[in-house]
């Protein structure tokens, strides 16, 4: 057996299970340290990101959203899939910020990297700061955009939020004291186009074929 951090957890065989709009299925044999495999589910994703959008008071936008796993309504940040592989992360928040919030931005920064959840989905999200901020018309895409409910919230309520359990959308909560952190000068941000390694590759090149 190799020395523990050194085993290179390679991929024998796959099988691609399901293809959807969203999301896509496969299982990989992974060869494990001590010779043999396990099976691994992965859950292939497009990417998304998330928009911690501040207002000139200090205001942060949040949503109200209905989420069907879940069987309820979540404050979050606005926030949206990445359409191909193509499209800029930066672009890709711009148009969620119209649609879900009726709101532009004309500083834009990078704030952090969220893995929804590593042990089975390969979903990572690009949280990014959005500031000077204009009202724009928004949108309306579909029924489930028309149900959205739009809040400002003090930065200071939203941390409270975070910590005491009302956000639980990882990215949201990630994005919220990512902000705080910055905009109270204890962290810095990264610039708009940062480097993303981990951005969702597999899943949208499957569609482009």
């Amino acid at each position: 057996m190799s020395e523990p951090g050194s085993h290179e957890f390679r991929v024998a065989a796959t099988e691609d299970v399901y293809l959807g709009r969203v999301v896509g299925l496969r299982v990989d044999e992974v060869v494990m340290p001590g010779g043999g495999t396990a099976r691994r589910e992965v859950v292939e994703h497009l990417g998304a990101v998330a928009i911690a959008a501040v207002d000139a008071d200090g205001a942060l936008t949040l949503i109200h959203q209905y989420r069907h796993p879940l069987g309820h309504r979540l404050w979050e940040l606005p926030a949206g899939l990445i359409d191909h592989a193509d499209e800029l992360p930066v672009e890709a928040a711009k148009r969620e910020l119209v649609e879900e919030a009726g709101l532009s931005a004309g500083r834009w920064e990078t704030l952090v990297d969220v893995a929804a959840s590593p042990g089975f989905t390969d979903e990572v999200v690009r949280v990014f700061l959005a500031r000077d901020l204009s009202e724009v018309d928004r949108e309306i895409l579909g029924e489930e955009e028309a149900d959205l409910v739009v809040r400002k919230v003090p930065m200071a309520e939203a941390v409270r939020m975070a910590l005491a359990g009302e956000l639980i959308n990882g990215a949201t909560v990630g994005g919220v004291l990512a902000a705080h952190a910055v905009l109270s000068g204890v962290a810095e941000s990264r610039p708009v186009d940062a480097h993303w390694p981990d951005r969702p590759s597999s899943f949208a090149a499957r569609l482009s074929r």
